[in-house]
């Protein structure tokens, strides 16, 4: 987001010719996940039925033969005399079965989303159009352009009815370069949709937006990746295509002069949507860390009440298991464990003495006999 009041328009040779204001919609809240979302399911309204016939896999009387045959219990073909008859049918893994889980034509293909939702992914889209850091990340060719939001006069594009003279305007204000990607971008696609008349993909252009009727889309309509689009009906599927932000927009004059009847500002409501007002962002700043670490805040912040206690000398620390002062620390009853544990140990030593002193006595007696 930006906080710049003015931005600069420029006519067809790229010389500033005046400024517009800043519309407050591009400054609104950037939600991706609500423009995922969103894009997601608006994605899936243009979708035609398809489906699998309601009796395909299952036109014979196959069933199965049971146990002890030695034989899968799989349904099977009945007859004989052919090489069908005995075959496996119905199941997914046979041949000539029917798929799993066969498409219906009545699957709810369609999606409803909420009309508030598909506002604010529309003003998210918009207001990440303006950063060009997001147009850049997206892979559009913005480097040669004057800036972000690119605007440009009036007069500069209504005049345009040929796809040269347009090409033309590209060129100078140093927009075909994200043409050229487009064109280069060009590969067959991947997959069996290529032989389902959509062999070739191609990535996204810059999106031309203007108010009113206008003859710049036929112009524009066979150069590769551009779209136009009215301000006034502007969709989410062409401001973020594949639900990823940051669409590059060229933008007309009057075109951006009317984003804040459109959409409303901070202030008041829209004039064309009714009861519709833009979202406020909940921080003006984000960087969070930042302001924190501002010297208004710390100036202005009670010093911390938490004393660390740290030990002056290194600790030493020993195994209470091999060191009995380390063990009397932590259990001081060790010590008259460890006295008994003593005293017993030499009273056994004191009766095996013994037992040794006698058995030794027996056996010089006996060798002396």
């Amino acid at each position: 987001m930006t906080t710049r009041p003015f931005v600069q328009v420029f006519d067809a040779q790229n010389k500033v010719v005046g400024k517009v204001k800043y519309p407050n919609v591009l400054s609104t809240p950037i939600r991706p996940d609500l423009v995922n979302f969103v894009h997601t399911n608006l994605n899936k309204n243009a979708r035609q039925a398809y489906g699998a016939a309601p009796y395909a896999g299952e036109q014979t009387s196959a069933e199965s033969w049971g146990t002890g045959r030695a034989v899968a219990r799989i349904p099977r073909v009945p007859g004989s005399g052919t090489h069908r008859s005995g075959q496996g049918a119905f199941g997914n893994m046979c041949r000539g079965g029917r798929m799993y889980g066969p498409n219906k034509t009545w699957r709810r293909w369609n999606r409803k989303v909420n009309v508030n939702q598909k506002r604010y992914a529309v003003v998210s889209a918009l207001a990440a159009s303006a950063v060009a850091s997001l147009v850049t990340a997206r892979g559009h060719r913005i480097s040669g352009i004057n800036e972000v939001p690119l605007v440009i006069s009036n007069e500069s594009v209504d005049s345009i009815q040929k796809t040269k003279a347009a090409v033309e305007l590209l060129k100078k204000i140093n927009a075909y370069a994200d043409v050229t990607k487009v064109i280069d971008s060009k590969h067959i696609r991947a997959g069996a949709g290529k032989a389902r008349n959509r062999r070739y993909k191609v990535r996204k252009g810059p999106l031309v937006v203007v108010s009113g009727k206008s003859t710049v889309a036929q112009a524009l309509r066979n150069v590769p990746g551009v779209e136009v689009a009215n301000v006034t009906r502007l969709n989410l599927l062409k401001l973020a295509p594949g639900g990823h932000l940051g669409r590059f927009i060229i933008w007309t004059k009057s075109a951006f002069e009317q984003l804040d009847a459109t959409f409303g500002t901070f202030a008041k409501a829209s004039t064309q949507k009714k009861g519709y007002t833009l979202p406020r962002p909940m921080m003006a700043n984000a960087d969070v860390v930042r302001l924190v670490n501002s010297d208004e805040i710390q100036a202005a912040v009670r010093a911390s009440k938490v004393v660390v206690k740290r030990p002056t000398a290194t600790v030493r620390r020993s195994n209470p298991l091999k060191n009995l002062r380390a063990m009397i620390k932590l259990n001081p009853a060790a010590v008259s464990s460890r006295r008994t544990q003593v005293k017993s140990q030499k009273s056994k030593s004191i009766k095996v003495n013994k037992k040794n002193q006698l058995r030794s006595k027996l056996v010089s007696a006996t060798f002396n006999q």
